[in-house]
């Protein structure tokens, strides 16, 4: 190799982009980019946190993959969680995926949402199997090892590139004893370490938490237990994309002579994409409507539904509100959230509970109960993945900043140095060569916040954010050609606490206005010469504003989202004026 080639290869770097995930759970995605190509690895969502009013759904800022569109070479999904690839359909809007590869539940799920969001033809989708690798432009290919996690059929991707081998571990848990008996791929995890790893790319949501993550199989003999000691309707949720945990379910559910009615359309969903992949196993006749459980005594009925998280609209949390067409609790009922409060979820939830119990429900909950386990690495699983792996360079994504922190602790406690692992927030561009790896800039990141009208920008979010917080006062004034109010201003209040009487408020609009028209009106009348006067309604409307808006503040000792309507006189006719008159920006009334 010439002097030339081996320096041309030093300077080759992998640039390595999170778009979300980062100092945050959720919406997980992540680039990868190489000379002139990108590929994407993920592309999740979050929830509206409680100041997101209005807000369906949270989105990374894609500024960056917009205007690099005409490099996206394809994408690589690990499963089938909204978290990493509920953004899929909204992106698709934006700029074409040629081709998606990913597990077939995961893939399943997908075809459908983009069907719904009608953008199904924007890319083309390839299910792959454990091992599969697949070319995806000209530098890279993906390899998919079978990994553990809370949904089946889940996978960590090994990207082979023209600098080295990057594993990115997607969401995984150590679990011995799956549901599936689909156990991790750790021979092939183990030849990539021999072979040489150039990065471990890792999931840090655990990694304060010390010890090994359970196993899924943990909650069958604490579920079996409760499932034995219900004397009335069993009523359980949890995550619906929680397949394993559902298995668990349809097992006690037949073990104990209950048939299983199913609520919530997301649950349906999933079960029947799984079902029909053989990831969920039950017989036909398990599986019941509404219309079949109610007429059946209650010792033989289990509701499965969702609302595991205090979702308004799901099934569970309708019940609990008295929403609910069909199902109302009775005394005898026991109610199981097998999940634990996501956070930013606690309040949600525990109101929630706090609801069916008091019209009777026995419910069980809580982390004590052993009903629900992690689908995340603790601490000894993420040291089992670097000792497999033994990377040279490591980059803990997936988790807030105390997260990653602690993950980079742990790595440098199994050798890898604290110079070769950077900790970055969403937007870092990452470069990684075969001797380095460094923060090299930054890209646009951020949030993309959607309602079901479409993207809600800052400027409306802090309106909402107003509205909710102090109120909304709505003005109206009209101003006559001599700079005099033609009528009383209308003021109205919504939303507003004061102990000032609106009678007064209403003097004191029209004290205000009438001063700034009184010794600012030849600021915005000018005179041109004796035929033609012109008048800035625009500036004098955005004045008016400014000195409402301040005695609101002083009156009201607050900051209410100002609504002022300006109503502008017509043009007078010359027979009556005497002159021409004209506007140069009106303000419609």
């Amino acid at each position: 190799m010439t002097q030339d080639t081996n320096s041309a290869k030093a300077t080759q770097t992998v640039k390595i982009i999170p778009l979300g995930g980062l100092h945050e759970i959720g919406k997980n995605t992540c680039i990868f980019e190489y000379d002139d190509e990108v590929i994407l690895l993920d592309a999740g969502l979050a929830f509206p946190t409680d100041g997101m009013h209005g807000v369906n759904i949270v989105l990374p800022d894609t500024t960056y993959l917009k205007e690099n569109r005409h490099k996206i070479k394809g994408m690589i999904v690990t499963h089938g969680h909204e978290d990493h690839i509920g953004g899929i359909p909204y992106h698709l809007k934006q700029f074409d995926i040629p081709v998606i590869y990913g597990p077939r539940l995961a893939m399943a799920l997908l075809q459908g949402k983009l069907e719904e969001a009608g953008v199904a033809k924007q890319t083309e989708l390839r299910t792959v199997l454990p091992r599969d690798i697949v070319r995806i432009g000209t530098h890279f290919f993906a390899e998919f090892i079978r990994n553990t996690h809370s949904i089946a059929d889940s996978f960590t991707v090994a990207i082979h590139t023209p600098v080295g081998v990057i594993i990115h571990t997607g969401d995984f848990k150590i679990d011995h004893t799956p549901v599936d008996g689909e156990k991790f791929d750790f021979q092939r995890l183990a030849e990539h370490g021999e072979k040489g790893v150039l990065c471990l790319v890792s999931d840090s949501t655990n990694s304060e938490v010390p010890g090994q993550t359970p196993s899924e199989m943990s909650v069958y003999p604490n579920l079996d237990r409760i499932f034995g000691q219900a004397t009335g309707r069993i009523m359980l949720t949890t995550f619906a994309s929680s397949v394993h945990r559902i298995n668990i379910v349809l097992e006690l559910a037949k073990k104990h002579n209950r048939i299983v009615s199913v609520l919530g359309k997301s649950m349906l969903n999933v079960i029947a994409h799984a079902r029909n992949l053989g990831y969920i196993k039950c017989e036909d006749n398990l599986l019941q409507p509404w219309q079949v459980a109610r007429n059946l005594p209650d010792e033989q009925v289990l509701i499965l539904t969702t609302g595991s998280q205090g979702e308004p609209l799901a099934a569970m949390t309708r019940i609990a509100n008295q929403e609910h067409p069909h199902i109302k609790i009775r005394k005898g009922d026991t109610v199981i959230f097998s999940a634990n409060p996501i956070p930013g979820n606690t309040i949600a939830v525990v109101n929630t509970i706090d609801k069916l119990m008091i019209q009777g429900a026995n419910v069980v909950y809580g982390r004590e109960r052993g009903i629900h386990v992690s689908g995340h690495a603790c601490q000894e699983d993420q040291k089992l993945m670097l000792a497999l792996t033994r990377p040279k360079f490591f980059l803990p994504v997936h988790g807030e900043h105390r997260m990653l922190v602690k993950h980079s602790e742990t790595a440098q406690n199994m050798g890898v140095p604290a110079e070769n692992m950077v900790i970055v927030d969403n937007g870092d561009v990452v470069e990684l060569s075969e001797d380095s790896i460094a923060i090299a800039g930054k890209v646009p990141s951020g949030l993309q916040l959607v309602d079901s009208a479409g993207v809600v920008h800052d400027n409306v979010l802090k309106e909402r954010q107003q509205l909710a917080e102090d109120g909304v006062v709505t003005i109206a004034a009209a101003v006559d050609w001599d700079g005099k109010l033609a009528a009383r201003p209308e003021v109205h209040l919504r939303g507003v606490v004061t102990a000032v009487e609106q009678s007064l408020l209403q003097k004191l609009v029209q004290q205000t206005i009438e001063n700034l028209l009184s010794d600012r009106w030849r600021e915005f009348a000018r005179n041109f010469d004796t035929e033609e006067v012109e008048v800035d309604w625009t500036g004098l409307q955005a004045q008016l504003e400014q000195a409402i808006a301040r005695l609101l503040r002083r009156e009201l000792q607050s900051r209410p989202l100002l609504v002022f309507l300006l109503q502008t006189p017509e043009l007078p006719p010359s027979k009556v004026t005497g002159r021409r008159r004209r506007v140069t920006a009106r303000v419609a009334s």
